[in-house]
């Protein structure tokens, strides 16, 4: 019975296209746009900023006087009415946005929920399993819509798409179904899907967190975008915790068909291989271990990985695919990509 269910999961996943190729996989690093310290509280500066950045990137038409039209037509605190004119959106209809995805971490949403409650580790029998699902889903899905707010603010087209209610499931933590044919469906029809790290489901032992960063390989491996951007809080990948002492930025790291990965920029003496990683103590997902891994089997596939500091003119190059052909000196970030 598991191998049928493998099987069709399988042979759905080989009737899965793009009308259009996937240009870009952004993943907000949810250290980047909360305050990751103070349980769910949003860095609402950093979310404007990089909101505003995708839009940017996203449009194939732009222009620096263009008026932005939000689709956040819901009230707001500090709103004293909403105004709507149809001919001011009758000439957005000259604007297209480019195929994006956006996936979002939890940072200070849901962290704190799961790891209390043991969530990914299983166990929905017991009550304080059951009851952190259930909180650490709202936790998520109460960060989801705002920033599918923050998007609809700056005229970005997005949808809410928790993979719980979507369809994604796991079993023994790995990915057993993904509801990715509702993620095309959205793209084609001219939308931007917005996804998250969430509780879901497992056929094993019974739930666990499922982290944004094996959603964005999954979605890789079958819709193959031109690039993927990781946006976080720091410049990217360092050679031990970026806020030792003597820490290194690490510019480039070359990934090998066998998977094994090595530093290419900058050469340094002594270095060895394996970095230096540390994970915050409520941090359920893996941190930046997990975040290294699934770039580097995205890099695998022959796809440039960009991991790079949100809200930054470094992050905005790597949105807008100026970093494709050529690596500028002055961009600070880590390109993580294939050897051949």
């Amino acid at each position: 019975m598991e191998e049928e269910k493998k099987e069709a999961h399988q042979e759905n996943n080989n009737l899965i296209s793009l009308k259009k190729p996937l240009r870009c996989i952004v993943k907000l690093g949810g250290a980047a746009i909360t305050c990751k310290n103070e349980i769910e509280k949003i860095n609402e500066e950093n979310l404007e900023i990089v909101s505003s950045h995708l839009r940017e990137s996203m449009m194939i038409v732009s222009s620096s006087s263009e008026k932005v039209l939000g689709m956040d037509w819901s009230k707001r605190p500090g709103v004293s009415e909403i105004s709507i004119s149809s001919d001011d959106y009758n000439d957005q209809s000259l604007l297209d946005f480019n195929n994006f995805i956006i996936v979002h971490g939890a940072g200070s949403f849901g962290h704190f929920q799961a790891s209390q409650s043991g969530v990914h580790k299983g166990g929905l029998q017991l009550p304080i399993v059951k009851a952190g699902f259930v909180a650490t889903r709202i936790s998520v899905t109460s960060l989801n819509l705002e920033i599918v707010r923050a998007l609809a603010r700056e005229g970005i087209p997005s949808i809410g798409m928790p993979p719980f209610a979507s369809g994604w499931s796991t079993c023994d933590r790995k990915i057993a179904s993904a509801g990715v044919s509702q993620v095309v469906e959205v793209v084609d029809s001219g939308f931007v899907p917005v996804l998250h790290g969430d509780a879901v489901l497992d056929d094993l032992q019974g739930c666990t967190i499922l982290s944004g960063d094996v959603i964005i390989r999954h979605l890789a491996e079958l819709l193959k975008p031109q690039y993927v951007v990781f946006l976080t809080d720091v410049y990217g990948v360092y050679d031990r915790p970026p806020t030792d002492p003597g820490a290194v930025l690490l510019r480039e790291i070359a990934v090998d068909d066998d998977g094994n990965w090595s530093i290419v920029k900058p050469t340094l003496q002594n270095m060895n291989k394996q970095v230096e990683i540390t994970v915050a103590a409520h941090d359920t997902t893996g941190g930046m271990v997990t975040k290294i891994s699934e770039a580097a089997v995205i890099a695998k596939l022959g796809i440039d990985v960009y991991i790079v500091k949100a809200a930054t003119s470094h992050s905005l190059r790597a949105l807008r695919g100026d970093l494709k052909d050529n690596i500028p000196d002055d961009w600070l970030g880590t390109i993580i990509r294939s050897s051949r």
